[in-house]
């Protein structure tokens, strides 16, 4: 679904000081997933969605998937895209 130089949508947790992906984590199943978007407005759409620390900074921030995709491999994430509902039509494995 997604090529290596495409641009995606990701959530990033205090932007402009110590900032970092928006991680999630599916319980049921044991998996710790980064939300990543084809479009801006599903991934605005999608944060509302989210679980996050009240009173923390977020911004939804374009990245290309190639830069992506090893920094969460290496921290042990997949990779979950999801359309705006929250809907996953793609899980990446680290």
């Amino acid at each position: 679904m997604i090529q290596n130089d495409q641009w995606v949508w990701v959530v990033v947790q205090d932007p402009g000081g110590n900032e970092q992906f928006l991680g999630q984590q599916d319980e049921a199943r044991g998996i710790s997933f980064i939300p990543v978007w084809l479009e801006k407005d599903a991934a605005q759409d999608g944060l509302k969605l989210l679980s996050r620390h009240q009173g923390g900074k977020y911004e939804v921030q374009a990245i290309q998937y190639e830069t992506l995709a090893p920094k969460a491999a290496e921290e042990g994430f997949s990779l979950f895209v999801l359309d705006a509902s929250g809907k996953v039509m793609e899980q990446i494995a680290p």
